[in-house]
């Protein structure tokens, strides 16, 4: 299966991903963090990807890969950031089910539920950007 996306595509997913996830941190942290930020866009590229490639009608088995994938973001983003530079920008540690205080499952449930309105939000605009095509 070949994928008819543009870089401009990518380029608007991985500025609102950016932006929204900054924005939910400030609102629920009343901070953020840069490197957060560009967490946030790749993730939001990654789960446009995802939702391109995915079959039809198939949403809580997308919500699944892309709570992992956003989850091993996290979880990398997590160690560089936490572990090796020592910045810690977050700290699961008093989570359940935490993988080295970087990752919980709480936070991946969070994640499946906010990709049902993600990909909503990746259905409307690939068929905003085929009608520019």
């Amino acid at each position: 299966m070949k994928l008819h996306i543009r870089f401009y595509e990518l380029c608007w997913f991985f500025l609102l991903g950016a932006f929204v996830y900054s924005l939910l941190e400030i609102v629920c942290r009343g901070y953020t963090h840069w490197t957060m930020t560009l967490t946030g866009g790749t993730a939001a590229v990654g789960l446009y990807l995802l939702h391109a490639a995915a079959p039809p009608k198939t949403l809580l088995l997308q919500c699944l890969c892309g709570a992992l994938l956003i989850t091993a973001l996290e979880f990398t983003v997590g160690v560089a950031d936490n572990l090796v530079m020592g910045w810690n920008v977050w700290d699961y540690s008093s989570m359940p089910l935490n993988l080295y205080g970087q990752i919980c499952l709480p936070f991946s449930g969070l994640w499946f539920l906010l990709c049902i309105p993600a990909f909503g939000i990746c259905s409307i605009a690939a068929k905003r950007f085929r009608l520019l095509a």
